[in-house]
């Protein structure tokens, strides 16, 4: 209900203070759950004054109960224990001062821790958190880590000692929170987020010794496990002994069975990596050598091959090739000119066969008319016509004379005797005419 109030008309402390505890009183019982830090049984009250808390936020409230209600459960309360009360919640008005006056107690069991722990567990594997494929891979040799654990413990010795042992040039910054209890969850949040956040550290490791389970609870708490979710910088979780597995070995990168175990698993070892390297170089000469081996036989059997030992045989053997070719196309030439010689000289006989000449010297004559042209037939001459005879010794003058069947016939000229050329002149100028006529 809202109060109509002003500067001019303010309402009194008292007045507010009692107000406040009139919409208090107006809520009920409610069950509530904490963990119990501060514990005051003074001797001879009747009241018990606690301080519960919540492990997960940086906010606790005042508790009372009278001393039989705290009686009941004495045993197994102390400080750090966490309990289920059931109270009302109560407004002392002079102090102004927020109370829950408390009528049960109730201890949470390692049963019900553990069943809420599972099933927060798979809210958490539901949202992918715990998934393989978000785990990122450790540097091999980080120069720079960051250390979230206890002050002054065990797990920070064991860490720095190892990794110093394995390689003596390693850096931490280290962070000192609290490990258990009611602080350890929002200080190892800041811690992670605060080295998460330098650029040069390159991976995390959350250390713990070993404890009971409640005291290994803050490292299964959900802000610690959604911080070491939201981390760029690869995260290490090495808490407890190796049976204990709180939630954060399943968001962290890499599982650590001890502080001792993630110091070897982060850091390289220098002598297991000076050995290392001197196997890959005594592999490296080998595997050289035996590539100069092989490629240096390869060439001995290169180098062995006739080509290479006799160069010029080669050339000697092409030179061969060459000379009988030579020769065989020489021989070819030869025999085509000697067929060709052969050929023209039957040619030559055959023509010289058939030639005019040699038909004169067979005996016959050409006969021609004063215009030289050869008498062929003997209507192209007539009586008293002088032709030119040529025979193969030379040429004659001859006279065509009428014969007596009425044909006409040649004959010489008389002689200077006044004789008569012989009558086998006729027969002459028909071997003449013969002649004539091969001859054209």
């Amino acid at each position: 209900m809202g109060l109509n109030t002003s500067a001019d008309a303010p309402l009194p402390v008292g007045q507010v203070s009692r107000l406040i505890g009139g919409w208090i009183d107006r809520l009920g019982q409610v069950w509530v759950e904490g963990q119990i830090t501060q514990l005051s049984r003074r001797p001879g009250a009747g009241v018990v004054f606690l301080t519960l808390r919540d492990p997960s936020h940086d906010i606790s409230v005042s508790v009372t109960c009278f001393r039989q209600v705290f009686e009941e459960v004495a045993d197994a309360v102390t400080e750090g224990s966490r309990v289920v009360v059931l109270a009302k919640p109560e407004w002392y008005a002079p102090r102004g001062q927020l109370s829950l006056r408390v009528t049960e107690i109730r201890p949470v069991g390692i049963g019900e821790l553990l069943a809420r722990l599972e099933r927060l567990k798979r809210s958490l594997a539901a949202e992918g958190l715990f998934a393989m494929d978000r785990k990122k891979p450790l540097p091999f040799l980080p120069q720079l880590i960051g250390l979230v654990v206890g002050r002054a413990s065990a797990a920070e010795r064991d860490v720095l000692e190892n990794a110093r042992r394995r390689w003596p040039a390693v850096r931490f910054e280290v962070r000192n929170v609290a490990v258990q209890g009611v602080h350890a969850v929002p200080q190892v949040v800041r811690a992670v987020e605060e080295l998460d956040a330098r650029p040069d550290v390159d991976v995390i490791i959350v250390a713990r010794g070993g404890g009971s389970v409640e005291d290994l609870l803050p490292f299964s708490d959900e802000e610690v496990v959604r911080a070491v979710a939201a981390a760029r910088t690869p995260v290490v979780s090495a808490i407890g002994h190796e049976p204990d597995s709180p939630l954060l070995d399943l968001v962290a990168d890499l599982r650590a069975s001890t502080p001792t175990d993630a110091a070897k698993k982060v850091v390289p070892d220098v002598g297991e990596e000076l050995e290392r390297v001197r196997q890959l170089q005594g592999r490296g000469l080998r595997a050289l050598r035996g590539l100069l081996d092989r490629e240096e036989r390869g060439l001995a059997h290169a180098l062995a091959r006739p080509v290479f030992v006799h160069p010029q045989r080669m050339l000697e053997t092409r030179e061969a090739e060459v000379e009988a070719l030579l020769a065989r196309g020489r021989r070819t030439l030869g025999h085509l000119l000697d067929r060709a010689d052969s050929e023209l000289a039957h040619t030559l006989a055959r023509v010289v066969a058939l030639s005019p000449a040699a038909t004169l010297e067979r005996g016959y004559a050409v006969l021609q008319r004063a215009d030289g042209h050869v008498v062929r037939a003997p209507g192209e001459v007539a009586a008293g016509d002088v032709l030119r005879a040529r025979v193969a010794a030379g040429a004659f003058s001859v006279a065509v004379v009428e014969v007596p069947d009425g044909g006409d016939a040649t004959r010489a000229p008389d002689g200077a005797d006044g004789t008569r050329a012989p009558e086998g002149a006729e027969a002459v100028a028909e071997g003449a005419r013969s002649a004539g006529s091969d001859a054209s």
